[in-house]
């Protein structure tokens, strides 16, 4: 059975067909790639007795612990365990290496082999809640960025007559370099702004008016902004067909928000795209067109370059089709830095699922249902008698669907910042033109204590300037918008165990 049909079908195979061909191709991923050259798998594969030979289906990736962010954060030792390192002398003795130089000569193939193994590029993970770690890209990962890249401009109905201005900002972070590979190799006229530290916002708007895009793509805290202050300008930009952002999670209320501002452009039916990608994957996913009363489909995956599980949180056990759980990922063909069976942290309300997307029709596994992070459920102190389980994720549900806010951030400090003191929650927020702030302060009161069975300490309303300064939109590659300014001497809250 040829796994290359996972490629050249990728989005109309069926549910087993898909398992079966994956299996394959991992398990010829580990017996050539993997357990030779991975030197933090090698040696755990190693330890446990396992090989490639036990990797008959997907249920055998249990065999494999999970990685998560702890096993790559540490030294650069540390961080060099994951990265796939071949043996100059063992990899010259491969069959394949031989057959290739019989046929092709020893100087293509040492091209070849440096083009598949060399380190060319580097990412890095945002380091907002712990330090950045580096991910390295050879130029046969960046073959396959790009072949995701063309994917996703297809599932976002990209035409190559478009213009696109991408506000992502000019740094070693896996959403720029998404947008510029997916640009280049679709055959779009793509320009980058850089975000606000390169133009400012003045620049991004300028850019706006005179290069009137057909698409936008860029955080979704900054677009806001953008289109927020051109729309204050009088900007026009009636082409604007689609907006894809990416690196924060997009509720429906923001994509409301964001579909509103864009009318005020001259452009009332505007797609709004989500993208979910994480940098130890090495590439994105999306969402494909959707009509702007119905429910996205979902994340669209590519089976051909990785694996996605869902688990349980707590024992680790993959959960059946459409039920919630964390999301694992296992690369199928990278290069450079690796990961398998890797615990993401992120949440998906309704699972992984393979039935043909209702909008689309492609045949692929799709994530579908909220995201959150596992780590946005903290236990805090809000009293002194015990600790309060507070969802973040479903705080930011509520202030993102309140259609009479337009920015907000959550403030966790200590009361009185004492360290010994219990935690206050303070949410500043700014409200939209019109809205009465001492009613929608109450309205706010009402629904946390609805939705969250929360009480926040303060509500503070500040001006667009104010809330964009407090976010910091424009000066940082995520825009802040929870933050811990609880003294240094006592712990942040604490994540739920997963």
């Amino acid at each position: 059975m040829k796994t290359n049909r996972l490629t050249t079908s990728w989005h109309t195979l069926p549910r087993e067909e898909i398992r079966t061909l994956q299996a394959a191709k991992l398990r010829a991923y580990l017996r050539d790639v993997v357990q030779p050259f991975h030197p933090h798998y090698r040696e755990v594969l190693d330890e446990l007795g396992v090989s490639w030979r036990d990797f008959r289906s997907l249920d055998d990736l249990r065999h494999l612990p999970f990685s998560s962010k702890a096993d790559l954060a540490g030294s650069p030792e540390q961080v060099k365990r994951f990265v796939i390192t071949p043996d100059p002398h063992q990899l010259s003795r491969r069959p394949s290496t031989i057959a290739r130089g019989i046929f092709r000569g020893p100087r293509r193939v040492k091209r070849e082999l440096e083009a598949e193994f060399r380190p060319i590029l580097m990412t890095s993970t945002t380091g907002r809640s712990a330090e950045s770690v580096p991910f390295l890209y050879t130029a046969h990962d960046i073959t396959r960025l790009r072949t995701a890249g063309v994917r996703m401009m297809e599932l976002a109905g990209a035409r190559r007559t478009d213009r696109l201005l991408s506000m992502f900002p000019f740094a070693p972070h896996l959403a720029f370099w998404q947008a510029h590979y997916a640009g280049t190799e679709f055959g779009v006229f793509l320009l980058s702004s850089g975000g606000g530290r390169t133009v400012g916002t003045d620049g991004n708007i300028r850019m706006l008016r005179k290069l009137q895009p057909d698409v936008l793509i860029g955080m979704p805290t900054f677009i806001y902004h953008v289109l927020h202050e051109a729309a204050l300008d009088g900007v026009r930009c009636e082409n604007l067909r689609s907006l894809v952002l990416g690196g924060e999670k997009v509720p429906p209320g923001l994509r409301r928000k964001l579909q509103a501002l864009a009318a005020e452009l001259g452009a009332p039916a505007v797609n709004v795209i989500s993208t979910y990608g994480f940098t130890e994957a090495k590439f994105a996913w999306c969402e494909c067109l959707f009509p702007l009363d119905a429910e996205s489909g979902g994340y669209h995956l590519y089976p051909d370059l990785g694996i996605v599980e869902v688990v349980d949180p707590h024992t680790g056990i993959v959960q059946s089709d459409g039920e919630p759980g964390e999301i694992v990922f296992t690369s199928l063909d990278a290069r450079g830095s690796c990961v398998l069976r890797y615990r993401t942290g992120d949440m998906i309300a309704g699972g992984l699922i393979y039935e043909a997307c209702p909008h689309c029709g492609r045949s692929v596994p799709r994530l579908v249902g909220k995201i959150s992070r596992c780590s946005d459920r903290r236990e805090m102190q809000l009293d002194k008698i015990k600790g309060t389980i507070v969802d973040f994720n479903e705080l930011e549900h509520v202030l993102d669907d309140m259609t009479d806010i337009g920015s907000w951030q959550i403030e966790l400090r200590k009361a009185h910042d004492d360290p010994h003191e219990v935690d206050e929650l303070v949410l500043h927020l700014c409200a939209n033109d019109g809205a009465n702030e001492a009613a929608l302060a109450r309205n706010v009161e009402r629904r946390l204590s609805e939705r969250a069975e929360l009480h926040p300490n303060r509500i503070e309303f500040h001006a667009p300037a104010e809330i964009r300064r407090l976010q910091g939109v424009g000066e940082l590659l995520k825009e802040q918008k929870v933050v811990d300014h609880r003294p240094r001497t006592t712990s942040p809250a604490t994540p739920l165990p997963t």
